[in-house]
């Protein structure tokens, strides 16, 4: 459950909510309905987002093995759906245990930060062409999260 939303609602189970909390319910519930149409766009758009990305990918790293940009890009199509649902419940814990628990490791592992690094720029670019500034503005946080947990391993620049 989002977190904010079920702070609140624990603090209505000894008591009614003050105006202030309120006030916070009531922005909580109108951005989910937001966050909710971007999720679902992000969703049935994933492929046609993607596409894009893999093609100029392979201009990009011509001489690297198909595996290696197919696994990177692979990392990438999990990041956005770890990102989408993060924004979803408004809960960059939830992004930060799902990639620090498994991709971190694996992107430092194969030695793929520069393709990963690469990626990130492409699917950025992007989303900038398919989504509105504003849903960009709810969904950056959570990219930009990403990006410093898997890119900046092991790259203090």
């Amino acid at each position: 459950m989002h977190p904010e939303i079920e702070a609140l609602l624990d603090q209505a189970e000894n008591r009614f909510l003050k105006a202030e909390e309120l006030t916070a319910f009531k922005r909580q519930a109108a951005t989910l309905s937001q966050r909710l149409k971007i999720y679902e766009f992000l969703r049935e758009k994933e492929e046609s987002i993607f596409q894009p990305v893999a093609n100029q990918l392979e201009e990009t790293f011509p001489d690297e093995k198909q595996e290696t940009l197919e696994r990177s890009l692979k990392h990438w199509l999990l990041v956005l759906r770890y990102c989408a649902m993060a924004m979803l419940l408004n809960d960059q814990a939830f992004l930060e245990q799902r990639l620090l628990d498994w991709l971190s490791g694996i992107v430092e592992a194969h030695h793929t930060q520069k393709i990963e690094a690469t990626i990130c720029n492409l699917l950025q670019t992007r989303l900038k062409e398919l989504l509105s500034e504003q849903a960009r503005a709810i969904l950056q946080p959570f990219l930009d999260q990403a990006q410093s947990i898997l890119i900046g391993i092991g790259h203090p620049e």
